[in-house]
């Protein structure tokens, strides 16, 4: 909602057009909150892998729902939102996160008392492994936090997810991910093997955006960092075989995603969100080298 009608609004200031609708779309969100678990539930019904029904799944793609609230909230008044997205994010922070600050994909909640029932990884090869845009969903999200919030808590958070991110061993030389970061672990035994070399530009088109806002909230070497991976993430994503050439993706900038390989679903094919978050990051881009703030 935010990225189009958001944007729209934005862009336009035409608030008789758009106003409501951003309104009405977070008023309904926030009915997916529950105050036990202090998250926003994902969806309702399904399986997981275990054949177990899902009880209340919260994943960590949550995070991008967040801006939406906290920007509903400044434009209405309506203090509830934002504290909606400020509880979200604190237990996201709690749970999700294992020791070395990645992060899991799901965690299955009991509704009536708030207590995890599971953490799985959906749309990664296994539970335990680091499926790759999970973790720049949780990047740019509390990094985003940060920005709403003035919590320094979500800006060191932040840190800890862009140094796994960027110092993870099997990060390939042009810092376009494999679907899942933890590919090299699987042995042609295992499930997905064949796929396992696969890449994510849509996780690199998100960690790019994000580190470059990222790097107006920290300074010297480490803000340096993050611009020169930024700029190195672009380079790629802006090049063979990411960019598709025109005409060739059926309207597409970007080839080469992968939406749920555990799904059989958008297997190595152009994904929106890709595309969206690679302009992002060229307009942020754009932004810095004026001299301009990245957000």
């Amino acid at each position: 909602m935010y990225c189009s009608f958001g944007n729209a609004l934005r862009l336009t200031g035409d608030s008789a057009s758009y106003k409501e609708i951003l309104s009405t779309g977070a008023a309904s969100l926030a009915t997916r909150f529950h105050e036990a678990t202090k998250t926003i539930r994902s969806w309702d019904g399904g399986k997981n892998w275990d054949g177990q029904p899902w009880t209340y799944p919260v994943i960590i793609d949550n995070m991008m729902n967040l801006e939406f609230l906290t920007e509903v909230s400044k434009m209405t008044g309506d203090q509830r939102y934002r504290d909606i997205a400020v509880q979200h994010a604190n237990t996201t922070m709690v749970n999700h996160y294992r020791k070395d600050y990645s992060s899991y994909h799901v965690v299955d909640y009991n509704p009536q008392d708030g207590s995890i029932i599971s953490r799985k990884t959906a749309q990664g090869a296994f539970d335990e492994f680091a499926w790759a845009r999970g973790q720049s969903w949780g990047l740019y999200g509390y990094t985003m936090m940060y920005r709403e919030t003035g919590d320094r808590r979500y800006l060191k958070h932040a840190r800890h997810i862009a140094q796994f991110y960027l110092n993870h061993p099997n990060l390939p030389k042009d810092l376009i991910p494999y679907w899942d970061m933890d590919q090299n672990k699987l042995t042609p035994d295992r499930k997905y093997y064949s796929q396992k070399d696969l890449r994510d530009v849509s996780t690199a088109s998100v960690t790019a955006s994000a580190l470059l806002e990222l790097a107006q909230y920290t300074t010297g070497g480490e803000s340096h960092l993050y611009i020169s991976k930024a700029e190195q993430m672009l380079r790629s994503l802006s090049s063979k075989p990411y960019k598709a050439d025109y005409k060739e993706a059926g309207g597409y900038i970007l080839k080469h995603s992968v939406g749920s390989i555990p799904h059989k679903t958008e297997v190595d094919v152009p994904l929106t969100y890709a595309d969206y978050y690679y302009v992002e990051a060229l307009v942020r881009y754009d932004r810095l080298l004026r001299g301009e703030k990245v957000k």
